[in-house]
């Protein structure tokens, strides 16, 4: 009882704030205020989940409470078998609706809503390394197409002997950042590579950086600062390839927050025919750069007042490591271990998300001491 209560009390005092969310969003003067706008609106729908569990939790509660009063004066048989079922349903959902909503009362990474830019680098084994870039670009792409999520490759580097040696893309999609961002870090492969005539196993690695998409409302840069040069890109794409400077190149004098010095920020992008686009495309890759560093102190903070096994914000840690000879993929965060080498490499990468996710949330839950 006392639990309930609890509960009761933490949820008590958000119905006031719902109400007031519901009716600020409609309010012009909040409207016209795009920044602030776009965060109650994010509350608003943070809120509207809890208030739904709110509303299932009491629910239950009453059904308990009636169904009780019920069966102390009910005399018939099968009306009491039939309270005694509705009675045990209750009581099993209120203890599943009591994690759901100590989850829910969690505050939630702003992130999490936000669209991706994903970095994937070959990093140590050389031409092996850049083959295994390549691997994990192809495991993403058909896990974000599971996911019903859009992919764009902004650009991109081939390696020597194939795969990458850098591939930049952007991923668009509901929650893409809340879900992916335990992809960042060292991702080791331990297999025998196709140059290797003595069939001894060989180990490299690479990076993946997952980094939330800045909002034009996010980070204010001076356009009329940025230096802007056009050029031919290279590549598949026919006879128009080459004839066309479609390609473009940003050049932004940037104040590093960390070092107070003036850094000169370079990006490139190829992705379209269309100068314009890609014009669009290199400014929203600049506003994510300049976003991830200044928010980089942020992490860092979090990271230092909790080091969770999961997400500690150290992009050099090692993560994962994938052995071909074993079939074995592990995750060094979790100990999670499994055995499905070649499913996990064809995209079906959610299990192991998802243990992820529950690790942190329980981290977070005994964090808050919920």
């Amino acid at each position: 009882m006392a639990e309930e209560n609890n509960i009761l009390q933490k949820l008590e005092g958000l119905v006031s704030r719902f109400e007031e969310v519901s009716t600020l969003i409609t309010d012009p003067n909040v409207i016209a205020d795009q920044k602030r706008y776009v965060k109650l609106t994010k509350e608003y729908k943070d809120l509207s989940k809890i208030m739904e569990a709110r509303k299932h939790y009491m629910g239950h509660l009453q059904n308990v409470k009636d169904a009780k009063e019920m069966l102390s004066i009910e005399e018939d048989a099968e009306t009491k078998e039939m309270l005694r079922e509705e009675l045990n349903a209750s009581e099993a959902a209120l203890p599943l609706l009591e994690e759901e909503i100590k989850l829910l009362l969690l505050p939630s990474d702003p992130e999490d809503d936000k669209n991706v830019i994903m970095e994937i680098r070959g990093g140590t084994g050389g031409d092996e390394a850049a083959l295994f870039a390549g691997d994990l670009f192809r495991m993403y792409s058909k896990y974000i197409e599971s996911k019903g999520w859009n992919m764009a490759v902004s650009s991109f580097t081939e390696g020597a002997a194939g795969g990458y040696k850098e591939v930049i893309f952007s991923v668009t999609g509901e929650g893409a950042y809340g879900i992916l961002k335990y992809e960042s870090g060292v991702h080791r492969v331990q297999r025998v590579p196709a140059t290797e005539t003595q069939g001894r196993v060989h180990t490299s690695a690479s990076t993946v950086a997952v980094l939330p998409e800045a909002e034009e409302f996010d980070v204010e840069i001076n356009e009329g600062a940025i230096k802007w040069d056009t050029f031919r890109s290279s590549g598949a794409g026919g006879q128009n390839v080459n004839k066309v400077e479609s390609g473009v190149r940003a050049r932004y004098m940037w104040r590093n927050p960390f070092t107070n010095q003036d850094e000169e920020i370079l990006v490139e992008c190829t992705e379209t025919r269309d100068q314009p686009k890609n014009k669009e495309r290199a400014l929203a890759r600049l506003r994510t750069f300049i976003y991830d560093k200044e928010h980089q102190k942020y992490m860092d903070d979090i990271a230092s007042r909790r080091k969770t096994m999961v997400s500690t914000g150290d992009r050099s840690a090692k993560i994962r490591t994938y052995n071909y000879p074993q079939g074995r993929i592990t995750d060094h965060r979790i100990g999670y271990t499994i055995y499905n080498l070649p499913a996990f490499m064809d995209g079906q990468i959610q299990d192991c998300i998802d243990h992820l996710i529950v690790a942190e949330n329980a981290e977070r839950m005994k964090e808050a001491e919920l």
